[in-house]
C-alpha cells in the first residue's frame, strides 16, 4: 500500500475536479457544445417519434379496413344462414 501522498482524492477519483483543483458549478456541462448536442438528440427523438406515429396511423387504418370488411362479410354470412333456414 502506498502512502497518503500517493492516494487520489475523492474529486480525482470521481472526475468532478476542474483539473486545477476547483470544482465546476452547474453539473460539469460543457457549455454550448453540450446544448447543441442535446438539441440534435431531441430533434432525432422527435423525428423518430413522428415516423413511428405515421406508421401507427397507417397500421390503424389497415386494421380498421380489415374490421369493416370482416364485419360486413360476417353479417352477410349470418343473413345467408338465416335465409337458408327460413326458406325450408
Amino acid at each position: 500500500m502506498g502512502s497518503k501522498k500517493d492516494a487520489q482524492t475523492w474529486a480525482d477519483q470521481w472526475g468532478s475536479s476542474g483539473g486545477d483543483g476547483s470544482f465546476k458549478k452547474g453539473g460539469g456541462g460543457g457549455g454550448s457544445s453540450g446544448n447543441s448536442e442535446k438539441k440534435t438528440v431531441a430533434g432525432n427523438v422527435k423525428a423518430a417519434a413522428s415516423e413511428g406515429l405515421v406508421k401507427a396511423k397507417a397500421a390503424a387504418l389497415v386494421g380498421a379496413h380489415k374490421v369493416k370488411s370482416g364485419t360486413s362479410s360476417g353479417i352477410k354470412w349470418v343473413k345467408g344462414q338465416y335465409q337458408k333456414r327460413a326458406g325450408k
